[in-house]
């Protein structure tokens, strides 16, 4: 019998990522646990052995169960992965308070900033769950390739390379890489940052501005993530690795990406209400340009350019074909201004 084999794990989600997460997990012989915030979803994926709602089509293994307790679903596990969307995760992780011990080994795979907070996700499981380390898991990663077992890499990084060894070793296989990374500030920055710039990237589509503006787009959101990264303590490289450049590229182009979704629908002439309305998996980058113009941000002077466009389409109702104009007629500046050295 191996290690792993005689390892428990546990999920916490049952969205597409939380599920991919969960598989990854058992076909590395790993028993786990995918919790539901629902007990008759807990159920329906017991029974039908596949989550027909996020990832449909996917068969789960015998090695995967299902609970929606916190208490069982945590006892005598060696490990937990968080992958609960930004917005709803402090009162899910205080359902955890009690269940969950502050030993257990901890990591979040959720992208986004907390609107009433401008927290970010391991920072609310510390705020709810106590100070502990919280390795973070990020990058170009969409949950319907990874189920399928097509090749993926990302990041586990933390300031503790022994909980980041752990995470890389429980995930990793032929078909799924992880690198050990020493920046968790910078990776969870960088993995909440590129949901805005996907959105940009989909207007830019609706718009059909064509090939040249979106590789323009891409490159000057990088720089304002690293510059947005570099100012609340992130090393600016790290946002020209896996977890920045990596996970915006996959982001911004991918036919399974919400947010460029979301953006394509606006750039075409849809409100915000309307494409939400008929979404039943959440687009972190919606909530978290919400947050980075929220009453809690700490933007300073720091100038976000794309950010700001983006907040004006979605909340002020800004006509988009008038935001890129306004974005191309902005006073002219040095490439790499504000980044310090890479």
């Amino acid at each position: 019998m191996t290690e792993q084999s005689q390892q428990r794990a546990l999920v916490i989600g049952d969205g597409s990522w939380g599920t991919a997460m969960a598989l990854l997990l058992c076909r590395n012989g790993i028993r786990t646990t995918l919790w539901s915030a629902f007990p008759e979803q807990a159920e329906e994926l017991a029974v039908a052995r596949e989550n027909k709602r996020f990832l449909p089509g996917i068969p789960l293994p015998d090695l995967m169960h299902f609970s929606a307790d916190p208490h069982s679903a945590a006892h005598d596990v060696d490990f937990a992965i968080s992958v609960v969307p930004t917005q709803y995760l402090r009162g899910v992780a205080g359902r955890f308070e009690d269940a969950l011990p502050g030993n257990v080994p901890l990591a979040t795979a959720t992208k986004g900033l907390e609107i009433e907070t401008f927290h970010t996700p391991s920072r609310i499981l510390q705020e709810v769950l106590g100070e502990r380390d919280v390795c973070v898991l990020s990058g170009p990663s969409h949950a319907e390739e990874v189920a399928l077992g097509k090749p993926a890499s990302i990041v586990a990084a933390s300031k503790d390379l022994e909980n980041a060894t752990l995470f890389q070793r429980a995930l990793s296989s032929d078909s799924f890489r992880v690198y050990t990374h020493s920046d968790p500030v910078g990776a969870e920055l960088a993995a909440a940052l590129k949901n805005v710039i996907a959105i940009a990237a989909g207007i830019s589509d609706g718009l059909e501005l064509g090939d040249n503006a979106k590789a323009a787009l891409l490159t000057r959101g990088m720089i304002e993530m690293a510059r947005f990264g570099r100012t609340h303590g992130a090393q600016p490289a790290t946002f020209f690795g896996l977890a920045g450049f990596g996970d915006l590229v996959t982001t911004c182009c991918s036919k399974h990406s919400r947010n460029r979704s979301v953006g394509e629908s606006i750039g075409r002439g849809e409100t915000l209400e309307q494409v939400l309305e008929r979404m039943n998996m959440v687009a972190e980058g919606v909530w978290t340009t919400k947050a980075l113009f929220g009453p809690e941000s700490d933007l300073g002077e720091l100038e976000m350019p794309i950010a700001a466009q983006v907040h004006a389409v979605l909340f002020e109702g800004k006509d988009p074909s008038t935001a890129v104009r306004d974005l191309m007629s902005r006073e002219l500046s040095e490439e790499m201004e504000g980044l310090g050295q890479l």
